[in-house]
């Protein structure tokens, strides 16, 4: 049974950082592409960040480039999303995802597997 478990989630106050993980089981890790998902309250979910299996591609969305970085560990089957100047904007509950294509992360209808989510919350 594959599980996706997110962790890292919290309050910060707007220009500070956290660093989400979220750890893997059941799935060969290095074979699924990873990624993040995050939905604000009466949004839709939106794609902050994937990174492919190997780690060798990494895509962002542009809200984010220059201050999310996403990054995996395979010998720990845990992918991080570190999360700087953060704005109150970033507020959402963020998903971690998996599928063996990155694209399909990216696009997120069909994406295999996702976790439950935690809260980020960002004052202003």
């Amino acid at each position: 049974q594959v599980q996706l478990v997110e962790s890292g989630g919290g309050l910060v106050q707007a220009g500070g950082s956290l660093r989400l993980s979220c750890a893997a089981s059941g799935l060969t890790f290095r074979d699924y592409a990873m990624g993040w998902v995050r939905q604000a309250p009466g949004k839709e979910r939106e794609f902050v960040a994937a990174i492919s299996g190997s780690g060798g591609t990494t895509t962002y969305t542009d809200s984010v480039k220059g201050r999310f970085t996403i990054f995996r560990d395979n010998a720990k089957n845990t992918v991080y999303l570190q999360m700087n100047s953060l704005k109150p904007e970033d507020t959402a509950v963020y998903y971690c995802a998996a599928d063996p294509a990155i694209n399909t992360v990216v696009g997120g209808t069909w994406t295999s597997y996702w976790g439950r989510g935690t809260q980020v919350t960002v004052s202003s």
